[in-house]
């Protein structure tokens, strides 16, 4: 899918939302979550099972790599939604990963950034506990990376709510944000 037509499927319009956020701020789990609620399937991270055998010795090529399998994911997975889509990650975390970890981001990295857009992105605030893992690299960072991505967001003009809270009420959050763009 390409251009304005990325949306569509069949003939009515699907609605993607994004679940964003620097690292161990519960996006996977808030992904599942919604994804379970609304009864429609989630996007799984496509890094982490890039990067599973690979470990944290990566290049921008990989990265490369991970967003272009990150948004083939997506499309697949689309496929199966009835209205909604919910994706845990997508091409910003690469496009910021990119600045971050290599001081540049790719010119394609760019251009899908603002080519692939999404209805709603919900941006995951870092106000839950560092949860250890052996592909997370920046735990010190959160709060610095939240305002990337939320500067990133805002300059683009793009739809976005953070979603802050523990448990239940973080749940409850991003789906009162979701049912306001799923009755549009």
């Amino acid at each position: 899918m390409n251009g304005e037509n990325w949306h569509k499927k069949s003939s009515r319009l699907l609605k993607r939302i994004s679940i964003t956020g620097p690292e161990s701020t519960g996006k996977s789990v808030l992904a599942g979550q919604l994804a379970g609620y609304f009864h429609e399937p989630f996007v799984p991270e496509y890094a982490r099972e890039y990067l599973q055998n690979k470990g944290t010795e990566y290049t921008l090529e990989d990265v490369l790599n991970i967003a272009r399998g990150q948004l083939a994911l997506e499309n697949r997975t689309a496929e199966k939604a009835d209205k909604l889509l919910f994706c845990d990650t997508d091409i910003l975390v690469t496009k910021i990963w990119c600045s971050v970890r290599f001081g540049k981001v790719p010119g394609w990295i760019e251009e899908q950034f603002l080519k692939h857009k999404y209805d709603l992105y919900l941006l995951c605030f870092p106000d839950l506990p560092w949860e250890p893992d052996p592909l997370r690299q920046n735990p010190g960072d959160r709060d610095k990376l939240f305002e990337l991505y939320e500067k990133e967001l805002k300059q683009s003009g793009m739809n976005y709510r953070i979603v802050s809270g523990q448990g239940n009420q973080r749940l409850e959050k991003a789906v009162t944000f979701v049912q306001e763009i799923a009755t549009l």
